[in-house]
């Protein structure tokens, strides 16, 4: 798999399959039981411990009880280390979405075997953010904030999923397996339709089941995508 920080090794390739029917994969609109561990690889930072320590508050008292204080007691550092790192819990908040996103985001492939698959892992990371439980607490307990940090700017986790998407359509117009065009612009397309259906989800349920909503989307991510 692809990190955006360390690099890795390609996914291995699957059994061919019919562009849509190769990428419904059924939504997880559930928060998880627990909260996300810290990063997988390197040094376990002070920053690294921060923001384990909003995640679990967070997830265990909800955002409206996120505050430095009880950051910091339970990161086992004072509230001037909180501070000489963030302005505030909004600029906490913001770091730590950012660090979820860039996780989950890390599941891409190196490179995308073809059109299906790349929409298959597009749908995958929509549901793995939209289950995700840090992710799903602030989604439905704060959506303003939710919107703002992920869905209403283009931030750093945006421009990395972007940048990603780019390289593997660029990729596959080589192949002939994408349309023509700028691939940066269909990568953005790309990214604002599956969050689109990921803000949604709820919205739509009683038309869409999970299952349902999730080969549509698939369904209209190959379209869009198609020669």
């Amino acid at each position: 798999m692809l990190s955006f920080r360390n690099g890795a090794s390609v996914v291995a390739p699957g059994p061919g399959t019919e562009a849509d029917a190769a990428c419904v994969l059924e939504p997880a609109l559930e928060p998880a039981p627990a909260p996300p561990p810290g990063p997988a690889t390197g040094a376990h930072t002070v920053d690294d411990a921060i923001l384990d320590s909003a995640a679990r508050t967070v997830v265990d008292l909800g955002v409206g009880r996120l505050t430095v204080a009880e950051v910091a007691r339970r990161a086992g550092v004072s509230r001037p280390t909180v501070y000489r790192r963030w302005s505030g819990m909004e600029e906490v908040l913001a770091a730590l979405l950012t660090r979820e996103i860039l996780h989950i985001a890390d599941d891409l492939p190196h490179v995308a075997r073809d059109r299906a698959d790349l929409v298959h892992h597009v749908v995958d990371i929509t549901w793995q953010i939209g289950g995700h439980a840090v992710l799903h607490t602030v989604l439905h307990q704060s959506p303003d904030v939710f919107r703002t940090y992920v869905l209403t700017r283009l931030g750093a986790s945006q421009r990395a999923l972007i940048d990603v998407l780019t390289a593997h359509i660029a990729h596959l117009q080589r192949l002939g397996e994408v349309r023509r065009g700028d691939p940066e612009q269909l990568a953005t397309m790309v990214l604002l339709m599956a969050q689109s259906a990921m803000q949604s989800a709820g919205i739509v349920a009683p038309i869409l089941d999970p299952q349902a909503l999730s080969g549509e989307l698939a369904h209209a991510l190959n379209g869009y995508l198609a020669p």
